[in-house]
């Protein structure tokens, strides 16, 4: 039963990135720079201290007791995952959006999962899992078996996309609804989705560093509530906020850059925009985004290790990414073996889905 609901929270984890960028589409008039930071205000600066509260009790208490090498080391994790998404973009430029999205999600899913586990194996930690135990165990290696086909669905939905900008030969997008100016340079671009690939995975290794802090939080909420036999659901709230803060730096500092070069400072004052519609399209964008990480920590509660619930987190934003696609009609006039490839590929990834939650419902 914590199997099932760790993998329903996780759902709507993945749910809440996979939609989060349809709000950014109402935005009218504004650059890109202008409305990814104010909605990131939202998700990195407003919305984690405000979930927190509402769900730990004095949770400011929890960061200022916690040794000052792990805030820093959990606030440098975030700021190496954000510039792994700012470089996201340069991949997909280079590589083209489905074949550098494919290897820059792969890469973040495998590595996300498994470096820690290796971490583990050197230094253990008590109630972590290492990747020896994924290796010797009969629900680590169903596990493993699921990143593996996790993969593959990944593999197979950027061949679809590849095959649909062959075909369409119109300008592409990435994710985020913006247009990509593709240049094609393999080798350069490979390079560029190697670095953000690593880099995005930084953000698990965050949730890691400051696992400390939920920690503390979960064993407040045992000593109050001594009757409960699970973990606290809501007890990774307190460590987005650090990680957050480093994703918000370098962020930040790059949209300010593009305001700067752009020229396009004005969004924010401009009253031939519908400046209020903005502002509000842009929040709801940011604290949906939010929203997934927010149902990540339930998950991992419910799960109980960081590599399954890392794993079925990305599946799903690859999953919701690529329904949302088919809803929108983004496919509409594609070939019917484009089409067949990519439903391949979704039932490919909802496999892996099915497979790492049995993993985690036979974990003795």
């Amino acid at each position: 039963m914590q199997a099932i609901l760790g993998v329903i929270f996780h759902f709507f984890g993945g749910f809440a990135s996979g939609s989060f960028y349809i709000p950014y589409k109402k935005v009218k008039g504004w650059a890109w720079e202008s409305y990814w930071i104010v909605g990131g205000i939202f998700s990195w600066l407003i919305v984690p201290p405000l979930a927190a509260y509402l769900t730990i009790p004095n949770f400011s208490a929890i960061i200022s007791s916690t040794n000052g090498s792990i805030l820093w080391l959990t606030y440098f994790f975030g700021v190496l995952w954000g510039i792994g998404g700012l470089t996201y973009g340069l991949g997909v430029r280079y590589l083209g959006v489905s074949l550098g999205s494919s290897i820059i999600l792969g890469l973040c899913m495998v590595l996300g999962s498994i470096l820690p586990s290796i971490y583990f194996d050197f230094f253990p930690q008590a109630g972590k899992d290492t990747f020896t135990m994924f290796l010797q165990t009969d629900w680590g290696r169903m596990v493993l078996l699921g990143l593996l086909v996790c993969v593959l669905g990944i593999v197979i939905c950027g061949r679809a996309g590849m095959m649909k900008e062959k075909e369409m030969k119109t300008d592409i997008t990435d994710p985020h609804g913006m247009e990509v100016k593709t240049e094609y340079k393999f080798g350069l671009g490979l390079f560029v989705g190697i670095v953000s690939g690593v880099l995005s995975a930084c953000f698990n290794f965050g949730i890691e560093a400051g696992k400390p802090m939920a920690d503390a939080a979960n064993a407040i909420w045992k000593a109050a509530n001594p009757a409960e036999t699970g973990n606290f659901l809501f007890q990774n709230n307190v460590t987005y906020v650090i990680v957050l803060w480093g994703g918000l730096t370098t962020n930040f500092i790059w949209c300010m850059v593009l305001n700067a070069r752009n020229k396009s400072f004005g969004d924010y004052t401009n009253k031939t925009t519908p400046l209020l519609k903005n502002y509000i399209f842009s929040a709801l964008a940011g604290t949906t985004w939010f929203l997934q990480f927010f149902f990540y920590g339930m998950g991992e509660s419910k799960m109980g290790n960081g590599a399954s619930s890392w794993i079925l987190h990305m599946a799903f934003i690859i999953l919701i990414a690529n329904v949302w696609g088919l809803i929108l009609k983004e496919w509409k006039g594609v070939s019917r073996k484009t089409l067949v490839t990519v439903l391949v590929g979704i039932v490919t990834i909802i496999l892996s889905v099915l497979i790492v939650g049995y993993g985690n419902s036979i974990k003795g």
